[in-house]
């Protein structure tokens, strides 16, 4: 991706899944941890008392002392597995709309609008490739699921057998509705902080600049997405057997305000802003390296 408004020639499909995928693993093994914090303050309902978190030191703290550290990784088989897909179809994907929207309205390079647009559309498509996966990592996550699943393997086993093979697309409204926020935000944003910045004249300072943009990106998206993000993960958490309490994503964002605040639509922000804003710059500069490396090396 280029620092300019105009783009270079795109890279072929598989040349820009394989940079994605690596970008997307690349960031999930640095930022993890956050993730499972995140993933808690969003499932905890009020204080929830003596066990409650209070804060991501005191969330971090609790989890290594009562659950042990390894908990802190635990879910990442899901994530991981579909990470490589997951970024790839983000980048690659905003790509390909690049340019199908460029020639559809008749544009020779990006502007803000087009880059919304594309970022959408990419969310869209990512989320019906990583909603299944976020059900199994978040039942995963949970604390209450501790001794529920006693792996991936199991959690996806006992979920089929339990719920039944629908069960995988719980919350997949939810899911676009998010994606399509963040991703919206993100290549939105990168965009405009692009056309703010001093045109790099380094591979330093391009580095630099990407980074920034990135970063900035990941937590405007954050800031756009975390409200979908939390009633996402509230609609994924529910098992059969019981009526459940969030089903779409409007009506639970209600629900949510009503019985617990503004505020509550937040929870698990700043974990995840901590995650996604450096993890945005992350992803666009191994995404960024990767593209130039294949284009000078393998092309």
């Amino acid at each position: 991706m280029s620092t300019t408004n105009t783009k270079p020639a795109p890279l072929p499909f598989h040349y820009q899944f394989l940079a994605g995928a690596i970008a997307g693993v690349s960031e999930i093994c640095t930022m993890y941890p956050l993730d499972v914090v995140k993933t808690r303050f969003q499932l905890q309902v009020g204080k929830a008392g003596a066990d409650g978190y209070t804060s991501i030191s005191d969330c971090f703290r609790k989890i290594i002392k009562n659950e042990g550290f390894g908990r802190l990784y635990r879910g990442i088989i899901p994530p991981v597995l579909v990470e490589a897909p997951k970024r790839a179809t983000k980048f690659a994907a905003n790509e390909q709309y690049s340019q199908m929207y460029m020639k559809l309205f008749g544009m020779d390079k990006m502007t803000q609008p087009l880059s919304i647009l594309t970022g959408v559309s990419a969310g869209v498509t990512e989320a019906f490739l990583v909603a299944s996966f976020e059900l199994v990592k978040i039942r995963l996550q949970d604390k209450n699921s501790a001794g529920k699943y006693n792996g991936t393997m199991d959690c996806i086993k006992k979920i089929y057998q339990q719920e039944g093979p629908l069960a995988f697309f719980n919350g997949l409204e939810a899911t676009i509705w998010r994606h399509a926020f963040w991703n919206g935000g993100y290549f939105g944003c990168i965009h405009y902080v692009r056309g703010l910045l001093p045109k790099a004249e380094t591979k330093q300072g391009e580095l630099a600049v990407n980074f920034t943009a990135g970063a900035i990106g990941g937590t405007f998206g954050t800031m756009l997405n975390t409200p979908l993000d939390v009633v996402k993960t509230r609609i994924q958490n529910q098992s059969s057997g019981a009526p459940k309490k969030y089903n779409w994503a409007m009506p639970a964002l209600a629900t949510v305000y009503k019985e617990e605040g503004f505020a509550s639509l937040y929870k698990g922000f700043t974990p995840k802003v901590l995650r996604l804003g450096p993890g945005g710059g992350i992803l666009l500069v191994v995404f960024d390296q990767v593209t130039t490396f294949i284009r000078k090396h393998l092309m």
